[in-house]
C-alpha cells in the first residue's frame, strides 16, 4: 500500500498461512512467518522490497509452527510454537545459531530487547510470559560443596515465567521496559513489572475476546481489540483507566505507525484493515483485504 493514500501499488504471493511480518533495518527486506498450525508448518517467505517479489523460503526444521518475528542485527528471532521454543535464524549463514527452549505451550509473540540479551515471549496456552535475560550467573557449584580452583563465573541464558492466565497472547512493553502489558480473551488485562518479574495489576475491561494490545510511542496510552465484539480500547498507562472506547471491527493484528499517529488493526474475520486517527480516535479507513493478520511500514522509494 501507498504510505500516504493508503491505495493498493501490488500483491505478492506468500506461503498459505502468512502470519506475521517483520523488515530489515535497511527496508529492503520483509520476513512473513507461515505457521501452519494444524501441519506444522516450517516456513518464513523472505520478501525482496526493492524488486516486490518473493525471493526464497528459509526452512525452520527442526523448529516448527513459526509465529512471532522480531529482526535484529542481521539475525531473524522467531518463536516455534510447534517446538516449544524460540530460535535465532542467522541471515548471513543462513542457519539457527541459537534456540532457547521455553516448555511452555503454544509460545506465540515475541519482543528482543535492543541489546538481544532480554526477550519476552506470550505462552498461550501454558497461561505464562516467559521472561529470558543472557546474564552472568556464579559458577556451578559440584555435589562436593567445593568450587574447583579454576571455577569462573559463566553467561548464561536464564528464564523466569510469569503466571498470566490462560489465552494472554497479545502484549507490548512500556518504552522504558518497566512494565509488560498484555491481554486475555476473558476480558482481563495483566500488567507485569519487569524489574520484580511479578504481575502488579489485574484491570478487568468487561469485553470479552481481548487479543491483541499495543502501547503508543510516547508511554501513555495501551490500545487494545477485541476480536469478539469488534471494540477497540484505549487505557491510560499511568491510572490504568479507560480513556475512549470505540467499534471498529474485530481487531487482530496491530501496528501502530509515529510517524502518522495512525493505528492499523487487522480485522481478520471482517477482511479489512481499519486505520485509526490516534489523536482525535477517529476511524479513517477501511481498507478491503483478505483475512489480513501482521501489518508495518517501511521506507522503500527514495525521492
Amino acid at each position: 500500500m501507498d504510505y500516504n493514500t493508503l491505495e493498493e501499488i501490488t500483491r505478492i504471493s506468500t506461503g498459505a498461512d502468512p502470519h506475521e511480518i517483520v523488515t530489515s533495518a535497511d527496508g529492503a527486506v520483509a520476513y512473513i512467518s507461515n505457521p501452519k498450525l494444524k501441519n506444522n508448518g516450517h516456513s518464513i517467505d523472505v520478501i525482496n522490497l526493492k524488486t516486490l517479489q518473493h525471493d526464497e523460503t528459509i526452512d525452520t526444521r527442526p523448529f516448527y509452527i513459526p509465529h512471532g518475528l522480531v529482526y535484529l542485527d542481521d539475525q531473524l528471532w522467531f518463536t516455534a510454537q510447534g517446538s516449544k521454543t524460540v530460535g535465532v535464524y542467522d541471515l548471513k549463514s543462513k542457519s539457527v545459531t541459537e534456540v532457547l527452549g521455553t516448555g511452555q505451550d503454544f509460545t506465540h509473540l515475541l519482543e528482543v530487547l535492543p541489546n538481544g540479551r532480554t526477550f519476552y515471549s506470550t505462552n498461550v496456552e501454558s497461561g505464562t510470559v516467559s521472561i529470558y535475560e543472557k546474564k552472568e550467573i556464579p559458577p556451578y557449584m559440584p555435589p562436593t560443596g567445593k568450587l574447583p580452583h579454576n571455577a569462573q563465573p559463566r553467561v548464561e541464558w536464564r528464564q523466569t515465567l510469569v503466571d498470566v492466565g490462560y489465552g494472554a497472547e497479545g502484549f507490548d512493553t512500556t518504552p522504558d521496559f518497566k512494565e509488560l502489558w498484555t491481554a486475555r480473551p476473558d476480558g482481563h488485562v495483566l500488567v507485569i513489572d519487569l524489574n520484580q518479574k511479578e504481575v502488579i495489576a489485574d484491570i478487568d475491561t468487561e469485553v470479552e475476546g481481548l487479543h491483541r494490545l499495543k502501547i503508543s510511542a510516547d508511554g501513555t496510552t495501551a490500545c487494545i481489540v477485541s476480536v469478539k465484539t469488534g471494540d477497540l480500547l484505549f487505557y491510560d498507562i499511568e491510572s490504568r483507566t479507560l480513556k475512549h472506547q470505540m467499534q471498529m471491527g474485530q481487531g487482530a493484528g496491530l501496528y501502530i505507525d509515529e510517524a502518522s499517529n495512525r493505528l492499523f488493526a487487522s480485522c481478520t474475520p471482517n477482511n479489512y484493515i481499519a486505520v485509526v486517527d490516534l489523536e482525535d480516535f477517529r476511524l479513517l479507513k477501511k481498507i478491503e483485504i483478505g483475512r489480513p493478520d501482521g501489518v508495518t511500514s517501511v521506507e522503500v522509494y527514495q525521492e
